[in-house]
């Protein structure tokens, strides 16, 4: 017997009370399931499909069967320990601290909703924790920076000019991927992010598309993913001169293709760009490393962490501070020869 179904096993004859069988509605799937349907309605697409995989993927098929007096602080405490140790679908090890924390996360908004049917979850989420493991934040040197940056400039390359926009601006691979002519303002010389793009699964209701090249997934376009993602940049004087090449497009032109017929999407951009990190002899960076970057020599450069933080469109200083703000070595070691004996 797999480890799964022991786990199921033993949490349903711990908790067997002898009377029958339990209703249904008072069982997690249950619950679950309303708490999705509901969420349709309130949430954007790609966050209803992280929710729908969470569920059918790792949260019915060990706790669906449990009743509301069984989700235990001892049951949810053993399912996570479970996902930290062999979690992953294809059997190959434990999911990451952050997609526990996300699963635990909405674990906790299901049983919170179980309120509406008068049922009682006798789970003490607050002593349920996952360690939070920052991971370590890639970025390029100056050096390399300043290499990559010529050979973007090298050519009048729409697709070098986006990705040159991510490394001074800081902008994200799908809202690079989704923006369109008529956000940059010349006159102003401002930059609007007001789109983001992103390949997202088609769910099991939705028409399938058998002769389409992804039939699994499809494409949307949509308001960036929180609010403070929507925000307005000041483009900087070297790069509006080069974005002049785009002035004359129409207004609905993406300007990674120059035409609004044709778009380019995050996969696409991200292997390009892995193409010209080839030629810069560049290995282990991914688009994201732009961003990083970007955001360091703000910081190293003594950027304002407020404005930096509006910048990136991030939800709160705290984690622009939390992200980006760490002294460096040789900043500590200036610091540390100004210090001289007291005696």
């Amino acid at each position: 017997m797999e480890r799964k179904d022991l786990f199921i096993t033993s949490v349903l004859q711990q908790f067997q009370t002898g009377k029958g069988r339990k209703d249904k509605k008072s069982t997690f799937r249950f619950m679950a399931e309303q708490w999705l349907s509901g969420m349709r309605l309130h949430v954007k697409e790609s966050t209803y499909v992280k929710y729908f995989n969470v569920l059918h993927n790792h949260l019915l098929p060990e706790l669906g069967d449990l009743s509301a007096e069984q989700l235990t602080t001892g049951t949810v405490e053993r399912f996570i320990q479970g996902k930290l140790e062999h979690g992953r679908l294809n059997g190959s090890g434990g999911l990451s601290e952050k997609s526990v924390r996300d699963m635990l996360a909405i674990l906790r908004e299901i049983c919170l909703y179980t309120a509406h049917w008068d049922l009682e979850i006798p789970c003490h989420f607050e002593l349920v924790r996952v360690r939070r493991k920052e991971a370590e934040i890639r970025v390029l040197t100056r050096q390399k920076q300043l290499e990559l940056a010529q050979f973007l400039t090298s050519d009048d390359s729409l697709i070098k000019l986006g990705i040159l926009m991510s490394l001074y601006m800081g902008l994200r691979l799908g809202e690079v991927c989704a923006l369109q002519r008529q956000y940059i303002l010349y006159n102003e010389g401002i930059l609007c992010v007001r789109r983001t793009m992103q390949r997202i699964q088609r769910l099991r209701d939705e028409e399938p598309l058998p002769l389409h090249p992804h039939p699994k997934t499809k494409i949307i376009i949509t308001e960036p993913k929180s609010n403070s993602s929507i925000r307005d940049i000041p483009i900087p004087p070297f790069l509006l001169k080069r974005l002049e090449i785009l002035r004359d497009l129409p207004g609905d032109a993406y300007i990674l293709t120059g035409t609004s017929l044709r778009f380019m999407e995050p996969r696409c951009l991200e292997n390009k760009l892995q193409k010209y990190l080839k030629d810069c002899n560049l290995t282990g960076v991914t688009y994201h490393v732009l961003r990083h970057t970007f955001a360091t020599r703000c910081v190293e450069d003594g950027f304002d962490v407020k404005s930096l933080s509006e910048i990136l469109g991030h939800a709160s200083v705290n984690i622009t501070l939390n992200r980006y703000v760490h002294s460096s070595m040789d900043q500590k070691r200036r610091f540390m020869e100004q210090l001289d004996m007291l005696c």
